[in-house]
């Protein structure tokens, strides 16, 4: 039985870097296309998601990548990937960000503080603990 011939790793992965960055067009596409709803889908995959993070990390496979990875690679793809789409993501998140952060701001807003005190006063922890407590008693009800 003769061997199955493959090309070279350098090849597949050129091709596949070449291709995969022309698809945009194609990603896009399917997404405004699709009339299958994405909530429905991934909500209906919660128990499968469960059951499969539970296993891997069971069986360690989280930290096994994170070692295989190592500090370089996360460096590396951190700072070639990470600055633009960071960026790009805030920008594209304002109005979401604003939606979800006013509700924990009105809390703030309404919780009674004791007096403030002197520079390193224990009254003035007693403030930022009343806002902590309210900040998580408003959690719990969401």
């Amino acid at each position: 039985m003769a061997a199955a011939v493959v090309p070279s790793v350098g090849r597949v992965a050129a091709k596949w870097a070449r291709r995969a960055a022309s698809a945009s067009g194609e990603y896009e596409e399917g997404v405004r296309a699709t009339t299958r709803s994405w909530s429905a889908a991934a909500g209906a995959g919660e128990g499968n998601y469960r059951t499969a993070v539970t296993a891997a990390a069971s069986a360690g496979r989280y930290g096994k990548g994170v070692t295989r990875a190592g500090d370089a690679k996360w460096k590396k793809n951190t700072m070639e990937k990470g600055p633009g789409r960071f960026s790009q993501g805030v920008a594209v998140s304002e109005a979401d960000y604003s939606q979800q952060v006013a509700p924990y701001l009105d809390v703030i807003s309404k919780t009674d503080l004791p007096p403030r005190g002197p520079s390193g006063a224990e009254s003035n922890y007693n403030r930022s603990a009343a806002i902590g407590k309210a900040l998580r008693a408003f959690s719990q009800t969401r």
